[in-house]
């Protein structure tokens, strides 16, 4: 499968944060062969002497229609939840969204309604700093 545009920003990002990257993809081939999340990482939490783990969908949202990409990032978001909630039940899925995106298409009515009423969690990413800005549960 291609890789996002911002797929290597992504991944530095997390890594700058502590997130041990543990798959690139991620393959839900135990759910369906063809399907892979784009990044798979984990990180210890000292309190809890145990590990975080997520799976991290990255989209760029450079295609003229923003409705058409949104449309199948959803999709994609549901479908790959659905498949993590088979497989791997403690994996966190994150959909990574530019913060330029998050700051302008993601505060439309509509685009909220649809993040809040089917729970998707957020990773907004900075294109020019390489950070992660907010992460969003």
């Amino acid at each position: 499968m291609a890789k996002d545009y911002f797929h290597e920003l992504v991944k530095e990002a997390l890594i700058k944060e502590g997130w041990l990257i543990t798959h690139d993809p991620l393959s839900l081939k135990e759910w369906d062969p063809k399907w892979e999340i784009d990044l798979g990482a984990e990180k210890i939490i000292a309190a809890e002497k145990e590990s975080e783990k997520i799976a991290v969908e990255v989209k760029s949202f450079l295609n003229e229609s923003f409705a058409y990409e949104f449309h199948a990032a959803l999709g994609q978001y549901i479908n790959y939840k659905l498949g993590l909630g088979q497989i791997d039940i403690n994996r966190k899925l994150f959909l990574a969204v530019p913060l330029e995106v998050w700051e302008t298409e993601f505060q439309r009515k509509g685009i909220q309604f649809s993040v809040n009423n089917l729970n998707i969690r957020l990773i907004v990413y900075n294109t020019e700093t390489k950070e992660i800005e907010k992460w969003i549960q």
